[in-house]
């Protein structure tokens, strides 16, 4: 794993103790980590996957609206959370690396540090019953 900076490094540990899906991402969109409980709904584990850059991740596991249209990148909770700074929540379906799709919820808010320092973004996410 390459130098992080001290927040993520934090935020990931927090990630690895808690009980719900959380994945990270680095200012870039890159994937960063994600969690045990994030492992059983991507359909992969983390140690299986490693980082990945952004592009690959996001093309990883499918994501389509309740209707069934693809969602564009851009508009991912995640992608708009790391562009414009800001937290956004969504329902949405994917498809994991395992081949199942699920309907999940996500929130995924900026991670910004002191001095106004874009370390990436964090996505909390949990999959909704009877999907």
């Amino acid at each position: 794993m390459a130098q992080r900076e001290i927040e993520v490094i934090l935020t990931r540990q927090l990630a690895s103790y808690l009980a719900m899906p959380i994945f990270i991402v680095d200012p870039d969109g890159n994937l960063l980590f994600y969690n045990e409980p994030a492992e059983r709904v991507l359909g992969q584990r983390f140690e299986e996957t490693g980082e990945m850059a952004a592009g690959e991740w996001v093309t990883a596991s499918t994501a389509t609206d309740e209707s069934g249209a693809p969602i564009p990148r851009e508009r991912l909770p995640l992608m708009v959370a790391l562009r414009e700074r800001r937290p956004e929540h969504g329902r949405m379906w994917i498809t994991g690396i395992d081949g199942v799709r699920r309907l999940i919820e996500i929130t995924a808010v900026p991670l910004i540090g002191h001095e106004n320092r874009n370390l990436g973004a964090v996505a909390i996410f949990w999959e909704v019953a009877g999907g």
